[in-house]
């Protein structure tokens, strides 16, 4: 019976995820319903009174609003607003150089931002419309901004990876590493991307070199040594082993506000929207956390998880199979789901599959966290795509911005393909 409650609840959360019901409220509400049916109402506001408290004191968690506020006040401080600048004078030879810079710069803005949505909206604002004047297909170029945000959530400080660090019980610093080298190979893809259209469609992306020949290297390198500085910083400590993620992020934080303060950047306004959206983000991730860690107990009593795990390794997939049913599960989800829910619905049951079958948890949250980015710009709830529309609406409509980053979901494709091949792509820094 206790089997049976549990996949019930499984359908009902399914269905509560498709009318659009809020993540963090599906989770509790089928957790709470499923406990009561199985152990009664007592046992089943137990566990709402304390689940809350065991789940958020988990100190490692605390480097979240660490790092969100770091990028918070970067963003609003205009610390990386040169970042964009900064990457044309290197590239602007290329064929696509803008392009190309603006998808470095938003590698570079992920180092201090750890989200993808973030770095659309910013390098969104900076770099569509520069690119739309110099002869990009205006759908091309919000495309490439919508693509090049996804990296936000693979390079460190990624806020994804530290939740699936807490969930998996695996070091966050392994997986910050394993995001590192994901992170580049997305951004060279993509790169590649851009240069074989320029190279097929010149009307696409212009083949000549174009970029802001104004900008000199020297007052490339004045505008992102706030960043510089805040990457040696907390990167430096971070992977020396000298700071743990939440004293990274922490001193990642302070170091922003100071040099924010220094250069007269970050005023009273700027601290204040910084601290709201840090506190809003924080909330939202913990409350979602929270249903999720509900959740696992559910399944967990039920004997749900146990189930699907011995009915795994019945059929003893091959490495191959498994990955491809991973795989697709995931691009499935994100079709639908935003990827912390995608991540935390879906953890309780995987996460025993990939103990059972001996896969590195550190590989698999590197894995995972590509694949819920790949969500983020696949219809029809692509938040990116979203995003770019935001702020750069009049340059191309809801539909051609779909159309613009097909092509580099087909680079993440391959990108996913080359790390389940070759798993040492992701684990050559970890150790």
């Amino acid at each position: 019976m206790s089997v049976a409650t549990g996949f019930y609840g499984l359908i009902i959360l399914l269905v509560l995820l498709a009318l659009r019901v809020p993540v963090a409220l599906a989770l509790v509400s089928v957790s709470l319903g499923g406990m009561t049916m199985m152990f009664g109402w007592s046992t089943a506001i137990g566990m709402l009174s304390s689940t809350p408290y065991e789940f958020i004191a988990k100190w490692t968690l605390s480097a979240v609003p660490m790092f969100l506020l770091m990028g918070f006040v970067c963003y609003h401080a205009g610390l990386t607003n040169g970042l964009f600048n900064a990457a044309k004078v290197v590239f602007r030879w290329l064929p696509g150089g803008v392009a190309i810079s603006s998808i470095f710069a938003s590698s570079g803005f992920a180092a201090v931002s750890g989200s993808s949505v973030a770095c659309s909206a910013a390098m969104g604002r900076i770099a569509i419309p520069e690119m739309v004047k110099g002869g990009y297909k205006p759908s091309f170029a919000c495309g490439t901004i919508a693509a090049g945000g996804t990296i936000g959530a693979l390079i460190p400080p990624s806020i994804l990876m530290i939740v699936y660090g807490v969930f998996a019980q695996v070091s966050i610093t392994q997986v910050f590493l394993g995001g590192i080298t994901i992170g580049l190979l997305t951004a060279v893809s993509y790169c590649i991307v851009i240069l074989v259209v320029s190279w097929l469609r010149p009307d696409i992306v212009p083949r000549e070199a174009t970029g802001a020949r104004d900008v000199s290297p020297r007052q490339a390198l004045l505008d992102i040594w706030p960043v510089l500085v805040l990457g040696v910083l907390v990167f430096g400590g971070l992977f020396s082993g000298f700071f743990t993620a939440t004293e990274a992020g922490a001193v990642g934080a302070a170091g922003a506000i100071l040099i924010g303060l220094m250069l007269r950047r970050l005023d009273g306004r700027a601290m204040k929207a910084a601290l709201l959206e840090t506190l809003s983000t924080t909330s939202a991730l913990l409350i979602i956390g929270v249903g999720a860690s509900m959740f696992t107990m559910f399944l967990s009593l039920s004997g749900v998880a146990g189930y699907i795990t011995g009915a795994v390794s019945g059929w003893d997939p091959s490495y191959l199979e498994l990955m491809l049913v991973v795989v697709l599960i995931y691009l499935f989800l994100g079709l639908f789901m935003e990827p912390f829910g995608a991540m935390l619905v879906t953890l309780p049951v995987l996460l025993p599959i990939f103990e059972l079958y001996d896969v590195s948890l550190i590989w698999f949250g590197v894995l995972l966290v590509k694949l819920l980015e790949i969500g983020m710009i696949t219809p029809p709830v692509g938040m990116n795509i979203f995003v770019i529309k935001g702020v750069a609406g009049q340059y191309a409509s809801l539909m051609d911005i779909f159309r613009g980053v097909s092509t580099f979901l087909v680079a993440d494709i391959l990108v996913v393909a080359l790390v389940i091949f070759y798993p040492q792509i992701v684990l050559v820094l970890t150790g």
